[in-house]
């Protein structure tokens, strides 16, 4: 006579790992399928990556938030309308409209002779605007904590950009116009199944239009169950500091920090902002 199994599920072997990771591993069976709660967790999943994609950019909340770190910050618009037209036309989301476009002219002008800013900040929604929304703001609190206490070198800010609507290089006309030295893009990564919440980083030395992947920086999945915000600043200082010592970014810095920087706090508050 058959028995049936006191449960349905058959459970993985290495299901303890689980611990180490976000990712899916250990999922265990029903017979030839997934267990139902895998399944349910994947679709919770796809589900927040594609909210974090829609998710419109709180300006209203942000700008302050900014503005209290001690910087001016402008509220640009990339050439894309609208979010519809953003994931159309990528091309679109990399300039920006007539209108910011005129007025980061008009401030220029309003200071003729002005020496440039060390560092441009533009903070964009990108492809996640809850990574944008969670991360930005930790990450430049610390960022310019450091950068006001180098002792090495004195860092002078353009006023930052805020961008609906915003790719990558959109900070290189940004930071062009501005007349800055450096960009530093903050954006919201593409969403992936476990981090819909992730923020990129991206720097260029000498922004202009037109410039390449091969000629900027990047560092990626700031967050704090990722890279978290302190750590990510910790990095991101150390290579302005290469990047303005040898006037260059992308492929010819390399990104060999990590092992300068201190370990992290061992046990759960590593994972704290």
């Amino acid at each position: 006579m058959n028995h049936l199994p006191t449960t349905p599920v058959t459970p993985a072997p290495w299901d303890g790992l689980k611990r180490f990771t976000d990712a899916r591993i250990a999922l265990g069976r029903a017979g030839h399928s997934q267990t139902t709660a895998a399944h349910l967790a994947f679709q919770l999943a796809h589900a927040q990556a594609r909210d974090a994609v829609h998710l419109p950019l709180d300006v209203a909340t942000l700008s302050p938030e900014l503005q209290a770190l001690g910087l001016d910050v402008l509220p640009l618009h990339s050439a894309a309308p609208d979010r519809a037209a953003y994931l159309q036309r990528p091309d679109w989301g990399r300039r920006l409209d007539a209108t910011s476009r005129e007025r980061l002219l008009l401030g220029r002008q309003a200071h003729p002779g002005a020496e440039p800013a060390d560092l441009a900040f533009v903070v964009a929604d990108g492809l996640s605007a809850l990574g944008v929304m969670q991360n930005a703001v930790p990450l430049l609190a610390q960022l310019l904590q450091r950068l006001r206490a180098d002792a090495q070198q004195r860092w002078t800010f353009a006023p930052l950009a805020l961008v609906e609507q915003g790719r990558v290089a959109v900070g290189d006309e940004i930071g062009q116009l501005l007349n800055a030295r450096c960009v530093v893009v903050l954006i919201g990564e593409r969403p992936g199944l476990s981090s819909p919440d992730s923020l990129g980083i991206y720097f260029s030395w000498a922004p202009r239009v037109g410039l390449t992947d091969a000629q900027r920086n990047c560092i990626s999945n700031v967050r704090n169950a990722g890279l978290p915000p302190e750590r990510a600043a910790g990095k991101l200082l150390a290579l302005l500091q290469q990047a303005r010592l040898r006037q260059v970014t992308g492929i010819a810095l390399k990104d060999d920090v990590d092992e300068q920087l201190p370990a992290p706090p061992s046990g759960p508050q590593s994972l704290r902002p």
